[in-house]
């Protein structure tokens, strides 16, 4: 009976990466589409839109690669990916 608790455990351990590796390529995938869509935006709107995508990206990995809640890093790096866009906009425009 162990050894039937064993083989399960060692199945679902390896089960585990693959559904993150997903996560992280989805979260790829959705940045490269939210960049290729940014043509017709003005640069406030580019810089604050990629800056959440790319936010939204890393906090998915890194709680996906820490085990933490991936909706969760996703939601707060967006947020913060995207105020950081919006803030280094605004730096480069003041240089002008």
């Amino acid at each position: 009976m162990s050894s039937q608790s064993s083989s399960i455990t060692a199945g679902t351990a390896k089960t585990a990466p693959i559904h993150r590796s997903g996560v992280f390529a989805a979260a790829l995938v959705a940045l490269s589409l939210v960049l290729a869509g940014c043509s017709g935006m003005s640069s406030t709107e580019q810089r604050t839109l990629s800056g959440g995508a790319i936010g939204a990206g890393v906090g998915a990995a890194g709680t996906a690669l820490t085990g933490g809640c991936v909706a969760c890093g996703a939601a707060i790096g967006g947020a913060v990916g995207a105020g950081a866009g919006y803030l280094y906009d605004k730096h480069e425009k003041s240089k002008h």
